[in-house]
C-alpha cells in the first residue's frame, strides 16, 4: 500500500498525465490543485487538478480576444499613388460609378455623393469613416477593390424573346416595337409607362382601383375596375404586363396571386380580343415580361426575391436632368409631378409607377443587347 501511495505521488508530481501537468509555456494560469483521498488507508491524500479550475481556465484563454492592429490610420496603410487613386475616384464617381465598386451598391453609394456635396472632396482616407453606413472594416474592403478591381467573366448576352411570354420571333420585336406600354398590376391600383424606341416617356400614369380585393372577388367588379384603366391606355404597338414570380408552394399569399392572376387575364382580354386568329404570321400585341427578369436587369434581386425599384427610378429621374445621354428621358412635367413619390425615405405609393417604368426599359435594353 506504502508503494502505491508512493507511486500516485510521483506521478502527480512530474505530471506525467494531462490533467496533472503545467503549461509549459504560459499559456493557461496555474491550476489550482485538489485531492484525492486514498481509499485503502483513509490518511493520505494524492493532488489532482480540479476540472472547475481547468475549464475555467481554458475559457478565460480562449476569449481573450485576438490582438490586431485596427489602430493604424487608413493612410499609413496605402502608398501615395494607392491613396490618389482612391480619392479620385471616390471624389470624382457618380453614384451609379461607385455602385460598381465591392461594398458600395444601394445606399452607400449614394451616401458618398451627399457627403462630399455638403461637406467638399475627401482629402484623407481617415475622412471616409465619417460617410454613414461605412466603417473601418468596410473602408478596407472598398479601398482594395478600388485598387484591384475584380475581373468580371464575360456573360452571356440575355435574350429577350427567352423571358417574353408567349414566345415571339425576336425581328418581330425589333420591327415593331416603335413604341411600347408597360403594365404592372398592383394590388389596389394599376399603373403604366409609355415609352417609345428612343427612350422617351411619353406617359407615365397610375390608377386606383377600389375594387380590388374587396369582397369576394366579384368578377362584376373587378372588370369594371380594369376596363376603366384600358379606356385610358395610349395606343402602342405592344402592351407588356409584368408576369408576377409568387410561388405557389406559398399558401399565404395564395389571395394574392388569384388576385393578380384574374387582374392579368382580363388585361389579356381587353386589350387583344382576338380569340382565333386567321393569320399566324402576325405577332400578339399583348406580352408577359418575368418580373425576375427586370429585378436581375436592375441587380434588384436578393436571392431568389426582389427589392424594391424605387431607389433605382429616383437615379433616373436625377440622370435625366443632368446627364445630356440619360439612360431614359423623362420630361419635365412629369418629374415636377412624381418626385414626391421618390422621396428619400418616403416609398409612399410609387412602387407600381416605378416598376412600370423599370420594366419598359428593361425591355428595350434587353432588345438592343440580343441584337
Amino acid at each position: 500500500m506504502w508503494g502505491v501511495r508512493r507511486y500516485l505521488s510521483l506521478v502527480a508530481k512530474r505530471g506525467q498525465f494531462g490533467l496533472l501537468c503545467r503549461p509549459r509555456f504560459g499559456s493557461l494560469p496555474e491550476l489550482e490543485l485538489q485531492y484525492l483521498q486514498c481509499t485503502c488507508c483513509w490518511r493520505s491524500r494524492v493532488p489532482l487538478a480540479s476540472f472547475d479550475t481547468l475549464n475555467s481556465a481554458l475559457t478565460s484563454s480562449l476569449s481573450q480576444p485576438s490582438k490586431e492592429d485596427s489602430s493604424r490610420p487608413l493612410d499609413d496603410t496605402y502608398t501615395l499613388e494607392q491613396r490618389n487613386a482612391i480619392l479620385q475616384l471616390l471624389n470624382t464617381a457618380s453614384a451609379s460609378e461607385l455602385a460598381g465598386v465591392k461594398l458600395l451598391r444601394g445606399r452607400k453609394a449614394l451616401n458618398i455623393v451627399e457627403y462630399r456635396s455638403n461637406n467638399g472632396p475627401f482629402t484623407t482616407l481617415e475622412s471616409v469613416i465619417n460617410v454613414p453606413l461605412l466603417k473601418h472594416k468596410s473602408a478596407v474592403i472598398i479601398f482594395n477593390s478600388i485598387i484591384n478591381p475584380e475581373k468580371k467573366e464575360r456573360k452571356e448576352k440575355l435574350q429577350l424573346t427567352k423571358f417574353i411570354l408567349p414566345v415571339v420571333d425576336k425581328t418581330w420585336l425589333q420591327q415593331s416595337a416603335s413604341s411600347i406600354v408597360s403594365i404592372i398590376c398592383g394590388v389596389k391600383k394599376i399603373a403604366w409607362a409609355h415609352v417609345d424606341r428612343q427612350m422617351t416617356v411619353l406617359d407615365w400614369q397610375q390608377q386606383d382601383c377600389p375594387n380590388f380585393l374587396r369582397g369576394r372577388y366579384m368578377a362584376s367588379a373587378y372588370l369594371n375596375d380594369v376596363s376603366s384603366v384600358v379606356s385610358r391606355l395610349p395606343s402602342a404597338e405592344f402592351y407588356l404586363i409584368e408576369k408576377p414570380s409568387l410561388s405557389v408552394q406559398n399558401t399565404a399569399l395564395f389571395p394574392i396571386m388569384a388576385h393578380l392572376r384574374a387582374v392579368e387575364a382580363m388585361l389579356f382580354a381587353l386589350l387583344e380580343p382576338r380569340v382565333c386568329p386567321t393569320e399566324t404570321n402576325i405577332p400578339p400585341r399583348v406580352l408577359n415580361m418575368i418580373r425576375t427578369t427586370v429585378g436581375r436587369h436592375f441587380r434588384l434581386m436578393v436571392g431568389e426575391s426582389r427589392t424594391s425599384g424605387v431607389q433605382m427610378v429616383r437615379w433616373l429621374m436625377t440622370e435625366s436632368v443632368t446627364q445630356k445621354l440619360p439612360r431614359i428621358n423623362i420630361p419635365q412635367e412629369l418629374q415636377v409631378k412624381y418626385r414626391n413619390h421618390f422621396e428619400m425615405n418616403s416609398r409612399k405609393d410609387g412602387e407600381e409607377l416605378s416598376d412600370s417604368l423599370l420594366q419598359a426599359v428593361a425591355f428595350y435594353e434587353l432588345l438592343r443587347d440580343s441584337c
